[in-house]
């Protein structure tokens, strides 16, 4: 793997219709605080993504391209981490489940 090519994390949140989930308050409140937090630390973009219907599996996705590896480990072991963290409450009851990404 390249450490310095860059990195993509991918956000997942599992459920259904039963679980909350905040779409507006995600783009429009929670994705602006992962970019105030993350990205003096090498975090390059951050989208969201929803299904297309409604249906149990994922509900929400989140993109961040990170500038490499490095970046990725220095924003996730910030200080600015723990309010990015403590923030999930405020749109969602369901843990986040986080992957990267690799291209082949």
């Amino acid at each position: 793997m390249n450490m310095n090519a860059p990195v993509t994390i991918y956000v997942t949140y599992q459920g259904d219709s039963q679980n909350r989930f905040d779409r507006e308050y995600y783009v429009n409140g929670h994705l602006p605080l992962v970019m105030k937090a993350w990205r003096q630390y090498g975090l390059l973009s951050a989208a969201a993504f929803f299904p297309a219907a409604e249906q149990a599996g994922t509900i929400a996705l989140c993109e961040c391209i990170f500038r490499d590896e490095k970046a990725a480990e220095t924003a996730f072991a910030s200080p600015e981490s723990t309010e990015v963290m403590a923030d999930v409450s405020r749109f969602t009851d369901i843990s986040p489940v986080r992957a990267r990404a690799l291209q082949g």
